[in-house]
């Protein structure tokens, strides 16, 4: 049996092809990693996230993008497309670029069956290495659950909130905005019980 090589790419051409592409990739030493389409409870609850905390940041010094921001690592080579990322301050990107934050405050992902090992294993293991990173959400599209971990002063992350019960609250710390259960899930459908 013949194994295809995978073609390994430098980082400028991954960004080269992105920029052409009608699919979003995300790219990790020399791949480029194909993102699944995204399910109708996951696109509520981003949605949902998206609205709330857009309102609550409107007189704020933060601001938040959705899931076309490029978030890029360089201490490990990583370009992700995390599902919502909130920058306080001014957004610092690559030198003469324009699609790729490097000081993300907050970032939220939203699992499905298919990315939940890679977002709470490797994903936020590298996540890690971003300086400006206070806070990673961890929102779950098939049943009702968040997690919120923060850094600590001594730069340790702590699960702080794991929050299963559907009327219940999180809290983003970061911009001291506080979130229902029944805001976050509102208008999802066959969540597993």
């Amino acid at each position: 049996m013949v194994m295809d090589a995978k073609r390994v790419v430098s980082p400028e051409e991954y960004l080269a092809i992105e920029r052409q592409a009608l699919d979003k990739s995300e790219f990790f030493n020399g791949e480029i990693i194909p993102m699944a389409g995204a399910t109708r409870n996951h696109n509520r609850i981003k949605e949902n996230l998206s609205i709330l905390i857009g309102y609550s940041l409107e007189a704020s010094l933060c601001q938040s993008f959705s899931s076309d921001m490029r978030v890029h690592l360089p201490a490990t080579g990583l370009y992700a497309y995390p599902d919502i990322v909130i920058v306080c301050g001014e957004p610092e990107l690559l030198p003469d670029e324009f699609d790729n934050l490097l000081n993300p405050t907050v970032l939220i992902e939203v699992m499905s069956d298919g990315t939940e090992d890679y977002d709470r294993g490797r994903k936020f293991v590298r996540y890690r290495s971003i300086p400006s990173l206070q806070e990673y959400i961890l929102i779950d599209s098939q049943t009702v659950g968040v997690e919120v971990w923060r850094k600590n002063d001594l730069g340790q992350w702590t699960l702080v909130e794991q929050n299963t019960d559907p009327t219940s609250q999180f809290t983003i710390q970061t911009i001291s905005l506080t979130i229902s259960l029944p805001q976050t899930y509102a208008r999802t459908t066959e969540l597993i019980g």
